[in-house]
Protein backbone atom coordinates (compact mmCIF):
# COMPACT_ATOMS: atom_id res chain seq x y z
CA UNK A 1 0.00 0.00 0.00
CA UNK A 2 1.29 3.46 -0.81
CA UNK A 3 2.09 5.58 2.21
CA UNK A 4 -0.93 7.43 3.55
CA UNK A 5 -0.45 11.15 4.17
CA UNK A 6 -2.14 10.99 7.58
CA UNK A 7 -1.88 14.72 8.33
CA UNK A 8 -3.75 15.71 5.16
CA UNK A 9 -6.57 13.20 5.09
CA UNK A 10 -9.94 14.53 3.97
CA UNK A 11 -13.25 13.36 5.40
CA UNK A 12 -13.96 10.88 2.63
CA UNK A 13 -13.89 7.22 1.58
CA UNK A 14 -10.67 5.27 1.16
CA UNK A 15 -10.58 1.57 0.34
CA UNK A 16 -9.43 -0.55 3.29
CA UNK A 17 -8.68 -4.29 3.44
CA UNK A 18 -11.87 -5.83 4.83
CA UNK A 19 -15.50 -5.27 5.72
CA UNK A 20 -17.76 -7.56 7.75
CA UNK A 21 -21.33 -8.72 7.15
CA UNK A 22 -24.10 -10.51 9.01
CA UNK A 23 -27.28 -11.67 7.27
CA UNK A 24 -30.74 -12.04 8.80
CA UNK A 25 -32.74 -14.90 7.24
CA UNK A 26 -35.54 -17.19 8.41
CA UNK A 27 -36.02 -15.11 11.53
CA UNK A 28 -32.43 -15.30 12.78
CA UNK A 29 -29.06 -13.55 12.45
CA UNK A 30 -26.38 -15.71 10.83
CA UNK A 31 -22.63 -15.96 11.30
CA UNK A 32 -20.27 -13.03 10.87
CA UNK A 33 -18.66 -13.09 7.42
CA UNK A 34 -15.46 -11.27 6.43
CA UNK A 35 -15.24 -9.82 2.92
CA UNK A 36 -12.67 -7.89 0.91
CA UNK A 37 -15.30 -7.05 -1.72
CA UNK A 38 -16.51 -3.42 -1.80
CA UNK A 39 -19.79 -4.22 -3.56
CA UNK A 40 -23.03 -5.73 -2.30
CA UNK A 41 -25.01 -8.20 -4.35
CA UNK A 42 -28.59 -6.91 -4.05
CA UNK A 43 -31.88 -7.93 -5.56
CA UNK A 44 -33.35 -5.11 -7.65
CA UNK A 45 -36.59 -5.37 -5.62
CA UNK A 46 -34.86 -5.12 -2.21
CA UNK A 47 -36.88 -3.00 0.24
CA UNK A 48 -33.90 -0.73 0.99
CA UNK A 49 -33.96 0.47 -2.63
CA UNK A 50 -37.70 1.08 -2.82
CA UNK A 51 -39.10 1.77 0.63
CA UNK A 52 -36.13 3.24 2.43
CA UNK A 53 -35.56 0.38 4.87
CA UNK A 54 -32.04 1.60 5.46
CA UNK A 55 -30.29 2.68 8.65
CA UNK A 56 -26.71 3.58 9.46
CA UNK A 57 -24.45 4.66 12.29
CA UNK A 58 -21.16 6.51 12.53
CA UNK A 59 -18.50 6.00 15.19
CA UNK A 60 -14.74 6.24 15.44
CA UNK A 61 -11.64 4.39 16.60
CA UNK A 62 -8.62 6.33 17.88
CA UNK A 63 -5.01 5.36 18.40
CA UNK A 64 -3.71 6.67 21.74
CA UNK A 65 -0.29 7.89 22.79
CA UNK A 66 0.06 4.50 24.54
CA UNK A 67 -0.49 2.71 21.20
CA UNK A 68 -3.86 1.32 22.31
CA UNK A 69 -6.87 1.56 20.02
CA UNK A 70 -10.06 2.94 21.55
CA UNK A 71 -13.60 2.92 20.16
CA UNK A 72 -15.89 5.64 21.51
CA UNK A 73 -19.37 4.77 22.88
CA UNK A 74 -19.89 1.60 20.89
CA UNK A 75 -22.90 0.44 22.96
CA UNK A 76 -24.66 3.79 22.47
CA UNK A 77 -24.40 3.41 18.70
CA UNK A 78 -25.70 -0.14 18.95
CA UNK A 79 -28.68 1.03 21.03
CA UNK A 80 -29.45 3.90 18.63
CA UNK A 81 -29.40 1.48 15.70
CA UNK A 82 -31.91 -0.68 17.58
CA UNK A 83 -34.12 2.37 18.11
CA UNK A 84 -34.00 3.09 14.37
CA UNK A 85 -34.91 -0.56 13.66
CA UNK A 86 -37.99 -0.18 15.86
CA UNK A 87 -38.86 3.05 14.04
CA UNK A 88 -38.80 1.62 10.52
CA UNK A 89 -39.61 -2.02 11.37
CA UNK A 90 -36.30 -3.72 10.63
CA UNK A 91 -34.85 -6.77 12.35
CA UNK A 92 -32.99 -5.59 15.47
CA UNK A 93 -29.35 -6.54 15.72
CA UNK A 94 -28.43 -7.55 19.29
CA UNK A 95 -25.89 -5.23 20.96
CA UNK A 96 -23.43 -8.12 21.40
CA UNK A 97 -23.51 -8.91 17.67
CA UNK A 98 -22.99 -5.22 16.85
CA UNK A 99 -19.98 -5.15 19.17
CA UNK A 100 -18.56 -8.37 17.66
CA UNK A 101 -18.75 -6.88 14.15
CA UNK A 102 -17.19 -3.54 15.12
CA UNK A 103 -14.27 -5.12 17.01
CA UNK A 104 -13.64 -7.55 14.17
CA UNK A 105 -13.56 -4.93 11.41
CA UNK A 106 -11.33 -2.58 13.43
CA UNK A 107 -8.82 -5.37 14.17
CA UNK A 108 -8.78 -6.53 10.54
CA UNK A 109 -8.02 -3.01 9.30
CA UNK A 110 -5.63 -2.01 12.05
CA UNK A 111 -3.02 -0.70 9.61
CA UNK A 112 -5.47 2.01 8.58
CA UNK A 113 -5.88 3.47 12.08
CA UNK A 114 -4.03 6.80 11.94
CA UNK A 115 -1.09 7.45 14.30
CA UNK A 116 -1.77 9.37 17.51
CA UNK A 117 -0.33 12.78 16.72
CA UNK A 118 -1.99 13.21 13.31
CA UNK A 119 -5.42 14.27 14.61
CA UNK A 120 -6.97 11.74 12.22
CA UNK A 121 -9.11 8.74 13.22
CA UNK A 122 -10.69 5.60 11.80
CA UNK A 123 -14.31 6.24 10.86
CA UNK A 124 -16.57 3.20 11.30
CA UNK A 125 -19.75 2.98 9.25
CA UNK A 126 -22.32 0.30 10.20
CA UNK A 127 -25.12 -0.09 7.66
CA UNK A 128 -28.32 -2.12 7.91
CA UNK A 129 -30.55 -2.69 4.88
CA UNK A 130 -33.69 -4.60 3.94
CA UNK A 131 -32.70 -7.10 1.24
CA UNK A 132 -35.70 -9.32 0.47
CA UNK A 133 -37.41 -8.88 -2.88
CA UNK A 134 -40.93 -7.48 -2.75
CA UNK A 135 -43.08 -4.83 -4.38
CA UNK A 136 -45.72 -4.38 -1.66
CA UNK A 137 -45.08 -1.73 0.96
CA UNK A 138 -44.32 -3.80 4.04
CA UNK A 139 -41.17 -4.65 6.00
CA UNK A 140 -38.60 -7.03 4.54
CA UNK A 141 -38.07 -10.49 6.01
CA UNK A 142 -34.35 -10.52 5.17
CA UNK A 143 -31.68 -7.98 6.16
CA UNK A 144 -27.99 -7.42 5.76
CA UNK A 145 -25.76 -5.71 8.31
CA UNK A 146 -22.47 -4.43 6.88
CA UNK A 147 -19.62 -2.55 8.57
CA UNK A 148 -16.80 -0.86 6.70
CA UNK A 149 -14.10 1.53 7.91
CA UNK A 150 -12.10 4.37 6.40
CA UNK A 151 -9.41 6.67 7.84
CA UNK A 152 -10.58 10.30 8.00
CA UNK A 153 -9.21 13.74 8.77
CA UNK A 154 -11.24 16.65 10.23
CA UNK A 155 -14.83 17.08 8.98
CA UNK A 156 -14.39 20.81 8.41
CA UNK A 157 -11.18 21.80 6.61
CA UNK A 158 -10.17 24.29 9.28
CA UNK A 159 -10.47 21.73 12.10
CA UNK A 160 -11.57 23.25 15.41
CA UNK A 161 -12.46 26.79 14.28
CA UNK A 162 -15.63 28.88 14.05
CA UNK A 163 -17.94 28.63 11.06
CA UNK A 164 -20.85 30.70 9.75
CA UNK A 165 -24.28 29.01 9.49
CA UNK A 166 -27.51 30.05 7.81
CA UNK A 167 -31.15 29.39 8.68
CA UNK A 168 -32.97 27.89 5.70
CA UNK A 169 -36.75 28.12 5.96
CA UNK A 170 -37.92 26.74 2.65
CA UNK A 171 -37.02 23.13 3.39
CA UNK A 172 -37.70 20.87 6.39
CA UNK A 173 -35.28 18.14 7.37
CA UNK A 174 -38.04 16.03 8.95
CA UNK A 175 -41.55 16.22 10.30
CA UNK A 176 -42.31 16.49 14.06
CA UNK A 177 -43.63 12.92 14.14
CA UNK A 178 -41.57 11.63 11.23
CA UNK A 179 -38.21 9.86 11.07
CA UNK A 180 -36.05 12.70 12.42
CA UNK A 181 -35.20 10.82 15.61
CA UNK A 182 -33.91 7.82 13.62
CA UNK A 183 -30.64 7.65 11.69
CA UNK A 184 -32.08 6.83 8.26
CA UNK A 185 -30.82 7.90 4.86
CA UNK A 186 -34.06 9.70 4.01
CA UNK A 187 -33.36 12.45 6.55
CA UNK A 188 -30.05 13.16 4.83
CA UNK A 189 -31.64 13.07 1.36
CA UNK A 190 -34.10 15.66 2.68
CA UNK A 191 -31.20 17.90 3.73
CA UNK A 192 -29.26 17.92 0.46
CA UNK A 193 -31.02 20.86 -1.22
CA UNK A 194 -30.79 23.09 1.85
CA UNK A 195 -27.15 22.11 2.32
CA UNK A 196 -26.33 22.90 -1.31
CA UNK A 197 -28.01 26.28 -0.97
CA UNK A 198 -26.10 27.06 2.25
CA UNK A 199 -22.78 26.21 0.55
CA UNK A 200 -23.64 28.32 -2.50
CA UNK A 201 -24.32 31.25 -0.15
CA UNK A 202 -20.89 30.80 1.43
CA UNK A 203 -21.91 29.10 4.70
CA UNK A 204 -20.47 25.90 6.14
CA UNK A 205 -23.88 24.38 6.85
CA UNK A 206 -27.61 25.03 7.10
CA UNK A 207 -29.82 25.33 10.17
CA UNK A 208 -33.41 24.11 10.32
CA UNK A 209 -36.24 25.54 12.34
CA UNK A 210 -38.96 23.24 13.64
CA UNK A 211 -41.18 22.08 10.78
CA UNK A 212 -44.49 22.81 12.54
CA UNK A 213 -44.21 26.44 13.62
CA UNK A 214 -40.88 27.63 12.18
CA UNK A 215 -40.14 29.27 15.54
CA UNK A 216 -37.62 27.01 17.25
CA UNK A 217 -34.07 25.92 16.43
CA UNK A 218 -34.04 22.26 15.41
CA UNK A 219 -30.64 21.14 14.15
CA UNK A 220 -28.11 21.38 11.34
CA UNK A 221 -28.25 18.95 8.46
CA UNK A 222 -25.88 16.57 10.19
CA UNK A 223 -25.42 17.80 13.75
CA UNK A 224 -27.16 18.83 16.98
CA UNK A 225 -27.08 22.44 18.22
CA UNK A 226 -26.08 23.67 21.66
CA UNK A 227 -25.69 27.16 23.10
CA UNK A 228 -23.88 28.40 26.21
CA UNK A 229 -25.03 31.29 28.40
CA UNK A 230 -25.15 32.11 32.14
CA UNK A 231 -23.05 29.02 32.91
CA UNK A 232 -25.73 26.82 31.27
CA UNK A 233 -25.47 24.32 28.40
CA UNK A 234 -28.72 24.57 26.41
CA UNK A 235 -29.73 22.18 23.64
CA UNK A 236 -33.07 21.89 21.79
CA UNK A 237 -35.68 19.34 22.80
CA UNK A 238 -37.81 18.27 19.87
CA UNK A 239 -39.48 15.21 18.37
CA UNK A 240 -37.61 15.59 15.09
CA UNK A 241 -33.96 15.76 16.22
CA UNK A 242 -31.58 12.83 16.02
CA UNK A 243 -30.36 11.99 19.55
CA UNK A 244 -26.66 12.76 19.09
CA UNK A 245 -24.28 10.58 21.09
CA UNK A 246 -21.72 13.41 21.01
CA UNK A 247 -24.30 15.83 22.42
CA UNK A 248 -25.24 13.33 25.13
CA UNK A 249 -21.55 13.04 26.06
CA UNK A 250 -21.04 16.83 26.05
CA UNK A 251 -24.07 17.31 28.35
CA UNK A 252 -22.45 14.96 30.87
CA UNK A 253 -19.08 16.72 30.62
CA UNK A 254 -20.72 20.15 30.92
CA UNK A 255 -22.43 18.99 34.12
CA UNK A 256 -19.08 17.71 35.43
CA UNK A 257 -17.63 21.17 34.77
CA UNK A 258 -20.30 22.74 36.95
CA UNK A 259 -22.60 23.96 34.18
CA UNK A 260 -26.35 23.57 34.36
CA UNK A 261 -27.78 21.54 31.49
CA UNK A 262 -31.15 22.33 29.89
CA UNK A 263 -32.91 20.41 27.14
CA UNK A 264 -35.87 22.49 25.99
CA UNK A 265 -37.29 24.28 22.96
CA UNK A 266 -34.95 27.11 21.88
CA UNK A 267 -36.78 29.97 20.15
CA UNK A 268 -34.87 31.53 17.26
CA UNK A 269 -34.63 34.96 18.94
CA UNK A 270 -32.79 33.39 21.89
CA UNK A 271 -29.79 33.00 19.56
CA UNK A 272 -29.06 36.67 20.25
CA UNK A 273 -28.34 35.85 23.92
CA UNK A 274 -25.80 33.02 23.59
CA UNK A 275 -22.19 33.65 24.63
CA UNK A 276 -21.02 30.58 22.71
CA UNK A 277 -22.64 27.97 20.50
CA UNK A 278 -21.68 24.90 18.53
CA UNK A 279 -22.89 22.17 16.22
CA UNK A 280 -21.89 18.75 17.52
CA UNK A 281 -21.66 15.24 16.10
CA UNK A 282 -19.33 12.28 15.57
CA UNK A 283 -17.65 13.75 12.51
CA UNK A 284 -16.58 17.17 13.85
CA UNK A 285 -17.09 16.61 17.63
CA UNK A 286 -17.79 20.35 18.02
CA UNK A 287 -17.92 22.89 15.22
CA UNK A 288 -18.04 26.24 17.07
CA UNK A 289 -20.48 28.73 15.54
CA UNK A 290 -19.27 32.18 14.50
CA UNK A 291 -22.71 33.45 13.54
CA UNK A 292 -26.11 32.28 12.36
CA UNK A 293 -27.74 34.39 9.65
CA UNK A 294 -31.48 34.49 9.02
CA UNK A 295 -31.45 36.00 5.54
CA UNK A 296 -35.22 35.95 5.15
CA UNK A 297 -35.67 38.20 8.17
CA UNK A 298 -32.48 40.17 7.58
CA UNK A 299 -31.03 39.13 10.94
CA UNK A 300 -27.55 38.02 11.87
CA UNK A 301 -26.90 36.47 15.27
CA UNK A 302 -23.18 36.98 15.86
CA UNK A 303 -22.11 34.54 18.57
CA UNK A 304 -18.31 34.71 18.39
CA UNK A 305 -17.39 38.40 18.38
CA UNK A 306 -13.68 37.75 17.78
CA UNK A 307 -14.22 34.86 15.36
CA UNK A 308 -12.55 32.38 17.73
CA UNK A 309 -13.98 29.35 19.59
CA UNK A 310 -15.14 30.33 23.10
CA UNK A 311 -13.55 29.02 26.32
CA UNK A 312 -16.31 26.54 27.24
CA UNK A 313 -16.54 25.05 23.72
CA UNK A 314 -12.75 24.71 23.73
CA UNK A 315 -12.70 23.05 27.14
CA UNK A 316 -15.51 20.62 26.19
CA UNK A 317 -13.84 19.80 22.87
CA UNK A 318 -10.45 19.13 24.47
CA UNK A 319 -12.00 17.04 27.25
CA UNK A 320 -14.02 14.83 24.89
CA UNK A 321 -11.11 14.36 22.48
CA UNK A 322 -8.87 13.60 25.47
CA UNK A 323 -11.19 10.76 26.52
CA UNK A 324 -11.37 9.44 22.94
CA UNK A 325 -7.57 9.32 22.57
CA UNK A 326 -6.94 8.04 26.10
CA UNK A 327 -5.27 11.26 27.33
CA UNK A 328 -8.04 11.85 29.89
CA UNK A 329 -9.46 9.28 32.34
CA UNK A 330 -12.54 7.45 31.04
CA UNK A 331 -14.62 7.72 34.22
CA UNK A 332 -17.90 6.72 32.52
CA UNK A 333 -16.71 3.62 30.67
CA UNK A 334 -17.36 5.28 27.29
CA UNK A 335 -14.33 3.75 25.64
CA UNK A 336 -13.85 0.16 24.44
CA UNK A 337 -10.19 -0.79 24.17
CA UNK A 338 -9.47 -3.11 21.25
CA UNK A 339 -7.39 -5.98 22.66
Amino acid sequence: MKEIDWANLSFGYMKTDYNVRINFRNGAWGELEVSSEEYLNLHMAATCLHYGQEAFEGLKAFRGKDGKVRIFRLEENAARLQSTCQGILMAELPIERFKEAILKVVKLNERFIPPYETGASLYIRPLLIGTSAQVGVHPANEYMFVVFVTPVGPYFKGGFSTNPYVIIREFDRSAPLGTGIYKVGGNYAASLRANKKAHELGYSCEFYLDAKEKKYIDECGAANFFGIKDNTYITPKSTSILPSITNKSLMQLAEDMGLKVERRPVPEEELATFEEAGACGTAAVISPIERIDDLENGKSYVISKDGKPGPICTKLYNKLRGIQYGDEPDTYGWVTIVE
